[in-house]
C-alpha cells in the first residue's frame, strides 16, 4: 500500500483533485449565475457570484498583467520546491499543505490567464457562455478571478453612541472567496500550525542538497 500511495502521487492527487473542484464549480457558477446574483444556503453562507482582478480574496493591487504573471512565478516557484521536498522525503502531511498553496495558485492562474478568452461578460442581464462565436471578454492573461463563498457571519450595525463607526454597517467576514483561495488558506494555517519549525529544516535541507 505504502508503494502505491508514494509522496508524489498523493501531491499529484491533491493538486489534480483540488483544481478540478476548483475549476467545476467556477465553471458552473460562470456559465449558470448572473453578475452578482445570489443565493442564500443560511442566514450565514450564500454563494454570490463575482469577480475580481485581483490577488486573494479580491484584494486588487498593481497591474493586471503583473498579478498574472507574479502567479505564474511564484507557481513555479513553489512547484520547484515541492518537487525537492517530494524527491527528499519530507513528512507527508507537510508536502499535502505545499500542493495545496500549489494548487489554489494554479487554479487562479487558469481564471486570469484563459477565462478572459473562452467565456464572454458576465452582467446583471447576461449569464456567460463558454466559447461564445464573439469571443471572449479579454485578452489572454486579462481575465478576472471568479469568487463565490460568501460567510456574513455576524451582519449587524454599530451602536449609535460609538465613536467614528456609530450607526455604520458592520459584517464580520465579509471577504468573498473561492475555493482555490480556500486551498491556500487551508496549506498556509496548517504549516503556521503543525510544520511552522519543520519548514524551516525542510527549506535549508532542500537549498543545501540542491
Amino acid at each position: 500500500m505504502s508503494k502505491i500511495l508514494t509522496k508524489g502521487r498523493i501531491a499529484l492527487s491533491v493538486i489534480f483533485s483540488v483544481l478540478i473542484i476548483d475549476q467545476i464549480i467556477k465553471i458552473w457558477i460562470k456559465t449558470h449565475m448572473f453578475w452578482h446574483e445570489s443565493i442564500r444556503v443560511t442566514d450565514w453562507f450564500y454563494i454570490y457570484f463575482t469577480e475580481n482582478n485581483g490577488m486573494a480574496f479580491g484584494m486588487e493591487i498593481f497591474g493586471k498583467l503583473f498579478l498574472t504573471s507574479f502567479r505564474i512565478v511564484a507557481v513555479a516557484f513553489i512547484g520547484w520546491f515541492l518537487y525537492k521536498f517530494v524527491k527528499h522525503g519530507m513528512k507527508t502531511g507537510f508536502i499535502v499543505c505545499i500542493s495545496l498553496i500549489l494548487t489554489g495558485a494554479l487554479g487562479n492562474i487558469i481564471d486570469s490567464v484563459f477565462y478572459g478568452v473562452i467565456f464572454n461578460e458576465s452582467t446583471h442581464a447576461q449569464i456567460a457562455s463558454f466559447m461564445p462565436e464573439e469571443g471572449g471578454y479579454a485578452p489572454l492573461f486579462y481575465g478576472k478571478v471568479v469568487d463565490m463563498f460568501y460567510f456574513p457571519i455576524i451582519e449587524t450595525d454599530w451602536p449609535q453612541w460609538m465613536p467614528f463607526v456609530g450607526g455604520d454597517h458592520f459584517i464580520f467576514f465579509s471577504p468573498i472567496f473561492n475555493f482555490a483561495d480556500a486551498a491556500i488558506s487551508c496549506g498556509i494555517i496548517a504549516l503556521l500550525l503543525f510544520y511552522s519549525k519543520y519548514l524551516n529544516d525542510a527549506y535549508h535541507a532542500v537549498t543545501k542538497k540542491s
